[in-house]
């Protein structure tokens, strides 16, 4: 099944805000600004009320001249306090110095074998039948699903008897690639 798509509304609405109207309160209408916090307050309200309250709704309304050119400005200030963004669920930022290649491997010996965490973390996402058919394929780690079906293709056509004039010396070749494309074609690193 698809997703529905997003109209707007709320899925438990209440009763309109708006004196004297009856209508369920199914969008949300901003009273506040988003600010450091999060989002601002809201109301619930009609799809006839909401759409005459965002016509009249005025984000810069008791800001100044300056204030407005701040928030408007392209440039990025340092001194300007925004929300923390959530790593992506299921990812580890790691420590600080994680990404730092330290040729005597000075800081980081305990915690790494060899090469960058980046590296390490790019092999530990197959398992070792997954490196193994990336082997086949000529591909590294950091390798896409995307970058597995464009070589698959390309190894293909170069070890196909079609394309060797019916030489069947290749065929060999051509089932490792085959094994490789299905095991990888599976790999939960690419799901």
């Amino acid at each position: 099944m698809g997703r529905k798509a997003y109209d707007g509304r709320v899925e438990d609405p209440g009763e309109c805000a708006v004196e004297g109207c009856r209508q369920p309160g199914e969008y949300r209408a901003p009273v506040t600004p988003s600010g450091f916090d999060g989002p601002g307050a809201h109301v619930l309200m009609c799809l006839d009320h909401v759409r005459e309250h965002n016509a009249e709704w005025d984000y810069f309304k008791g800001m100044s001249a300056e204030e407005i050119w701040e928030e408007q400005s392209p440039i990025p200030r340092y001194g300007r306090r925004v929300r923390q963004f959530a790593y992506a669920r299921g990812s580890d930022p790691g420590p600080a110095w994680g990404d730092f290649d330290d040729p005597l491997d000075a800081i980081a010996a305990r915690f790494r074998g060899s090469g960058s965490m980046h590296e390490a973390r790019a092999r530990s996402r197959f398992s070792g039948a997954e490196q193994h058919a990336l082997g086949v394929l000529d591909l590294g780690p950091e390798a896409t699903l995307h970058d597995v079906r464009g070589r698959y293709s390309e190894l293909v056509r170069r070890s196909h008897p079609d394309r060797n004039g019916g030489d069947r010396s290749h065929e060999g070749r051509l089932a490792k690639v085959i094994d490789a494309y299905q095991t990888l074609r599976k790999a939960t690193a690419f799901t």
